[in-house]
């Protein structure tokens, strides 16, 4: 059985609203298709290495936290932006998005750097964004649906215009609920803001990584799953999203 690790990027400090559910889910897939999964902790001041590691997650936190694993990501930032221009399934979710840009600018006008990997940047501004969000997709050619739940106090600006989206919001606010766009995608990364987790609602995405995973190691699924379950589940929350006010 082939054996996949994937990277729990701070769990102590980036674990809001049930983020680790979408590991838990990603296993679980990936046992049925007959491949083998092991969740791999990194904290402070570990050492990434990435010839064992075939993907990296990391969810959302505070600003303290945030605070915290940016001056330990600047340090290893050129590795791993190497790493996704390669392909490296990486998933990042609310906090560990807003890394991912340039800067963070608090609500009281403090500005935090981030990572500086894409053309973006984040500013807290009075009131949330919360609620359930429906988005309009397209990967690899396949046109879809996400269902999930935001809630963030920052509004994304994406500078860029040659940088993906997830998906354009129908129902919700997104990055800043001003522009219709939710997350980025470049490559095998996406960074989005939808919590809840995000994978099980959408096993469409969660399929995504695993086969982004496969590839990487010239390994085909060409088996199916029996989605039908989730796929219900999938429906029954578009649909409540569509008949809200």
């Amino acid at each position: 059985m082939e054996k996949f690790t994937i990277a729990h990027m701070y769990p102590d400090l980036m674990n809001l609203y049930g983020d680790r559910g979408n590991l838990l889910c990603l296993q679980r897939r990936m046992e049925w298709y007959g491949l083998n999964c092991q969740i791999k902790t990194i904290l402070l001041n570990d050492k990434l290495d990435y010839s064992q590691i075939d993907m990296l997650f990391m969810g959302g936190g505070s600003d303290r936290e945030q605070g915290l694993v940016y001056h330990d990501l600047i340090h290893k930032a050129d590795q791993m932006m190497l790493q996704i221009e390669q392909g490296l399934p990486v998933l990042c979710i609310c906090g560990a998005y807003q890394l991912l840009g340039k800067y963070y600018k608090s609500l009281d006008g403090k500005v935090m750097d981030g990572l500086g990997f894409f053309d973006f940047h984040t500013t807290g501004k009075k009131g949330r964004l919360i609620g359930n969000i429906l988005l309009e997709s397209e990967i690899s050619g396949q046109k879809f649906t996400i269902v999930g739940f935001e809630n963030h106090g920052g509004r994304t600006f994406c500078s860029d215009p040659e940088l993906h989206s997830l998906g354009q919001v129908i129902k919700g606010y997104g990055n800043n609920g001003e522009d219709k766009r939710e997350g980025i995608r470049y490559k095998n990364l996406i960074g989005t803001y939808l919590h809840g987790p995000l994978l099980p609602k959408n096993p469409y995405l969660a399929d995504f990584y695993i086969r982004s995973m496969a590839e990487r190691r010239s390994i085909s699924i060409n088996q199916s799953l029996d989605d039908s379950i989730e796929k219900l589940a999938h429906d029954q929350v578009k649909k409540m999203i569509m008949s809200a006010s």
